[in-house]
This record gives C-alpha cells, sequence and structure tokens, in this order.
C-alpha cells in the first residue's frame, strides 16, 4: 500500500509546477484527478520541447508529467461547471491550482467557498509572487522570479548573470516547496480534522536558495567574488582534452591536497582559495593540467580517491551514468507514439511499484468521475450539450 493511497486530489495547475507537483503525489498513491478547461486545457499538450526544426516532441513534457492520473474537462465558467468543482470538491482532500491571486474566488470556487462545504479541505495556490504584496497581480515565470529573489544576483560573473539552465524558481520554489506544505496540511488535517489554505510564492520559496549567501548580503560583495560562484580554484568547471567538462569541488583542504599531490602539483596547496588576478593566474595553471587527459581518463584517474572530481554529464549522458542507471529516476511511459521518458519520484519509492500509466487523453475520464460523484447518464449528456464538460 502507497503512503498516499485514499487521497484526492482535483489539479487545476497546467505548465510545470503544478504538474509536477501532483505527480509526485500520484507517485505516493495519490488519486489526481486533472481538470482542464474545454478549450485549450494544459498547454503542455500541444506545446513542443524543441524549435520547428527538430523532431516533433509535442506533448513529451506533457506525458512526463501527467502519468498516473485521470482527466476531466469543465468548464468552471458555467454555474452548472461550478456546482460540479463543488461536488466533486466535497469528496476532495487537496486542491491545487495555480492561477494568479483572485482568479477562483471570482468564479465562486476559492478556499472560503469550498471550506464551507468541506471545512477539511486542504487547499494550496501556487503562484508567482503569492497572494499579497506590491508584485502579486504581476505576470512572470521562472527568469523574472530567480531576478527578484537574488538567485541570478550570484549566478555568473561581474559583466553579466547567468541564467541557471533549469527552473530552479518553477521546480524548487514552486512544486517542492508545495509538497512540503502540502505534508504539514495532511499532518494537521489528520491531527485536528481540519483543512487549511496555503498560499504558495514561488519567490518566497526561491528566497531560501539563498541561504548560504545571507552572510554576504549587507557586505557590498559582488556577483563573481563570492567563493561558490567559480571565483576560486578549488571549486570550479574544468574543459578536458576532448572538449568535454569536470568540476572539481575540493573546499576541505585535505580534499585539495590530494588533488593537488596526484597531479604532482604540491606548490598548489596553498593556492587553493587563490582571489583575484592570483586566482586566473592558478586557475589556468589547473586548467592546461585537466588539458593533459580526456574526462573519461580523469575520471578514471581520480577513481577511489577523495578528491571531489566529477564529470560534468551532458543532457544526452545522463542515460548512460552507472550511478543514475542505478537509483533508476528515469522511466517509461507507453504512449500512442511509442515510449516516453519519465522522472521518478525522488521522495520515496517502495519496491514491487508497478510501471507507470500512461498520461490521459482530454477529458479521458469524465464520465467515470462524474458517475462516481452521484451524476446520472442523462445530467451528463445535458452538460456536454450545454458545453459544460
Amino acid at each position: 500500500m502507497k503512503l498516499l493511497n485514499g487521497i484526492k486530489v482535483l489539479d487545476l495547475t497546467r505548465l510545470l509546477p503544478g504538474p509536477l507537483l501532483t505527480l509526485f503525489l500520484a507517485d505516493l498513491g495519490a488519486e489526481v484527478i486533472k481538470i482542464e478547461d474545454t478549450e485549450q486545457g494544459d498547454y503542455l499538450r500541444w506545446m513542443s520541447a524543441l524549435d520547428n526544426t527538430s523532431e516533433d516532441t509535442s506533448g513529451a513534457l506533457f506525458n512526463a508529467l501527467n502519468r498516473d492520473k485521470k482527466a476531466i474537462r469543465l468548464n468552471l465558467k458555467t454555474p452548472e461547471g461550478k456546482e460540479i468543482f463543488k461536488t466533486l470538491s466535497t469528496h476532495a482532500d487537496l486542491i491545487v491550482d495555480g492561477f494568479r491571486p483572485g482568479v477562483m474566488d471570482k468564479l465562486g470556487v476559492g478556499y472560503n467557498d469550498i471550506a464551507k462545504i468541506n471545512e477539511s479541505i486542504i487547499y494550496c495556490s501556487i503562484t508567482g509572487y503569492g497572494m499579497d504584496g506590491p508584485y502579486a497581480d504581476r505576470a512572470g515565470h521562472d527568469l523574472n522570479y530567480m531576478g527578484i529573489a537574488g538567485i541570478l544576483g550570484v549566478a555568473g560573473d561581474d559583466k553579466k548573470p547567468a541564467i541557471p539552465g533549469v527552473q530552479i524558481g518553477d521546480i524548487g520554489g514552486g512544486s517542492i516547496t508545495a509538497f512540503g506544505a502540502i505534508m504539514l496540511g495532511l499532518y494537521h488535517k489528520q491531527k485536528t480534522g481540519k483543512g487549511l489554505y496555503l498560499d504558495i510564492s514561488m519567490v518566497d520559496g526561491l528566497i531560501s536558495f539563498i541561504a548560504a549567501y545571507l552572510p554576504y548580503i549587507k557586505t557590498g560583495i559582488r556577483r563573481g567574488e563570492m567563493e561558490l560562484t567559480g571565483s576560486i580554484p578549488c571549486y570550479n568547471i574544468y574543459k578536458t582534452k576532448d572538449n568535454k567538462f569536470i568540476t572539481i569541488a575540493a573546499l576541505e583542504p585535505k580534499f585539495w591536497s590530494r588533488f593537488a599531490e596526484m597531479v604532482h602539483r604540491e606548490d598548489l596547496v596553498d593556492r587553493q582559495f587563490a582571489k583575484g588576478e592570483e586566482f586566473t593566474k592558478v586557475y589556468s595553471e589547473v586548467q592546461d593540467i585537466f588539458m593533459t587527459k580526456t574526462r573519461a581518463e580523469w575520471v578514471a584517474f581520480f577513481e577511489g580517491n577523495d578528491v571531489c572530481v566529477e564529470p560534468v554529464n551532458e543532457l544526452d549522458e545522463l542515460l548512460d551514468d552507472p550511478h543514475i542507471n542505478h537509483r533508476a529516476m528515469f522511466g517509461y511511459v507507453e504512449t500512442d507514439g511509442g515510449k516516453s521518458i519519465t522522472i521518478m519520484n525522488p521522495f520515496y519509492r517502495q519496491k514491487g511499484t508497478e510501471l507507470p500509466k500512461r498520461a490521459p487523453q482530454p477529458g479521458e475520464h469524465t464520465v467515470e468521475i462524474l458517475k462516481k460523484a452521484g451524476y446520472s447518464d442523462k445530467q451528463i449528456d445535458r452538460f456536454k450539450q450545454k458545453g459544460v464538460i
């Protein structure tokens, strides 16, 4: 039996933060009902991950994020649609939405509306800036949130911030922050029988990512000058002979000393934290060392030694990494077009877990879900005729 068996989730989210969150919940046994509008639905159903000159991947990310869920189409702008949503809410444990502040309230299905009919409901709203504050109503995306939260203030060099390349705001500030909050909500519900409202701001979640930089906030130190941003030789990225890259993170003196000893450069030991012009000189010398072997040769050379040197895996190399393979963090879902890759749950996995099921078609489970909620065939047919579902 999975940890969240018996938990029912109404998922109104789309794109990345909410669907990844509810994927985690589905993996743990929750029944996730994906509610899409009767028009476009989740944009990821038709958005491609690649440009128009590349192999078509339309829907690939949707399949990865929405496997093991059920789907219903529902027009919440109609009176009947609102009533159906409220009916489903009476049997739900959790509602997740990703709309701007006030949208669900205007529709008449916000937390206060649902709590009147289900006082134990946990209602989680994921937004960029939260439900209140000067920026609450602004449109935004991951890059905007990272900029506001200071993530870009420490990424890059003195010339320009660097775009991290992964959606830290969406996933770290949104999906994972919300997952933790929901676990607290379920615990609170178990103890008290009462639900609660969770106001998840991706910017709020991102602030915790700069915890290591708190000592710098009032020092005037600038981007590119902090130790963990590429300004010291022992914590950096170097190119290898085959034009690939390798990381070294030998922060403790024992690791750096062992590195220096193994490459026969004991003179580097006292230059571990070189800064400024001295850093440029030491970095160049270490770079020359790494250019003498290929990445694979360096990995083999340091094997079994504590020097904190590891390869930079390119995206197309991830599936061949022996450790990642052993941890089984990637899986496959059967789709109409073949197999689609997906990630597996990082929080908790039980042995013998069944294989992932494909993502649902738009509204695939609408009739099943409505019948289970008590609606008759005649009522369902009427909803279809009126464009409610």
